[in-house]
């Protein structure tokens, strides 16, 4: 069977409420579909994606020869089984491919919104998806899964959309991100707005792609340091010298400086600095019990299968705060919750890069 993958674009008249009390108006969303509708639509399987994600889940896209970000869960005969599930998997609000963001047209300007684009939560973005499921006739799916801020919007789906997933897959999440998170994040939006190409939000795009932007460099490097882990980078670098640089040249570098270099300023090339800052703040301001009493009262709108999944070394977010929530959830015994820490070297990274670690688990909770 085929991957069948389908790249699409929707556009909105209707205003977008934020959880801010702003509005956006109009909006595009672009998502990608794999695989086939079933006759009765009760087939689909909702895919959400992470900070630096996007749509493009899995395939390879034609003259390209890089895959989607999770090509080895989701695929024909894989975890999340393409030859028997739909999968769709949509590109947030405030993102920069393809769905409307700050670097996007301000209608009926011809300018793009920059910092006159309002500040979006979790919840706006899974409102919006929401709204695009609507006009897509899909009202009601079989799974909604995602890691990191994917796994974020699949908790958030749970809670104020009770009844549109039957199971709810999060992985490498939290129910509130915690101050250790929120300060790498702060190293990432100071490296950005110090850089003087960054120019006050007032850059090309095209002359960040061509040249990268060195402040937003150094924040995705601060950044990777809280993905991997102690013994991933231990297990990954050890203490090897790049082959090229002296030992006692002064800016000879191990392989780990090599590395966070080389992953730091490719990515400046391709992910927009300012969908950067918002998407960050987003992560920062995400609270499950914002608008609650408690996190326990929010938790109990619940109806769907929880199914949690954590990995020991994550040091962005922590196992026991998955656990939390599946401690809170059994309190209330109003769904099943199932809670798995995976033990692993891959830090927070392990929900991309081990996916042999829990595919197997993703694929019984799919087909029970």
């Amino acid at each position: 069977m085929s991957l069948n993958l389908q790249t699409h674009k929707e556009h909105f008249t209707n205003p977008l409420y934020l959880e801010s009390g702003r509005i956006l108006e109009p909006y595009d969303i672009v998502y990608e579909t794999y695989g086939e509708l079933s006759s009765t639509g009760d087939n689909v399987v909702v895919i959400a994606h992470a900070l630096t994600g996007s749509h493009h889940v899995a395939g390879v896209y034609d003259g390209d020869s890089k895959a989607g970000w999770w090509d080895a869960l989701v695929g024909s005969g894989k975890a999340i089984d393409t030859d028997r599930f739909f999968v769709i998997c949509s590109n947030v609000i405030g993102s920069c491919f393809g769905s409307t963001g700050p670097m996007s047209k301000m209608h009926p300007y011809d300018d793009s919104y920059r910092y006159k684009f309002p500040v979006t939560t979790i919840r706006d973005m899974v409102k919006a998806q929401r709204i695009l499921f609507d006009r897509l006739g899909i009202h009601r799916v079989h799974a909604i899964i995602g890691g990191s801020m994917g796994g974020m919007q699949a908790l958030q789906f749970a809670i104020h959309y009770p009844n549109f997933a039957k199971k709810t897959i999060a992985l490498a999440a939290t129910y509130a991100t915690q101050p250790w998170a929120i300060a790498f994040n702060k190293i990432a939006q100071e490296a950005i707005l110090k850089d003087p190409e960054f120019k006050n939000g007032y850059y090309k795009s095209k002359d960040i792609a061509k040249d990268g932007l060195s402040g937003m460099a150094v924040g995705r490097m601060a950044g990777h340091i809280s993905f991997l882990s102690y013994h991933s980078m231990r297990e990954k670098f050890g203490r090897e010298y790049k082959r090229t640089d002296g030992l006692y040249e002064l800016f000879g570098k191990f392989q780990v400086e090599s590395y966070l270099e080389y992953n730091g300023y490719n990515f400046t090339k391709w992910f927009d600095p300012l969908s950067y800052l918002y998407i960050t703040k987003a992560i920062n301001i995400y609270d499950l019990a914002r608008g609650f009493d408690s996190l326990q009262e929010a938790l109990k709108r619940i109806r769907s299968e929880l199914h949690l999944i954590s990995f020991d070394s994550d040091m962005l977010f922590m196992p026991e705060e998955m656990r939390e929530i599946a401690d809170l959830l059994s309190s209330t015994k109003s769904t099943k919750v199932e809670y798995t820490n995976i033990k692993s070297n891959y830090g927070h990274d392990a929900f991309l890069v081990e996916i042999d670690k829990f595919e197997d688990q993703i694929r019984e909770i799919l087909e029970e």
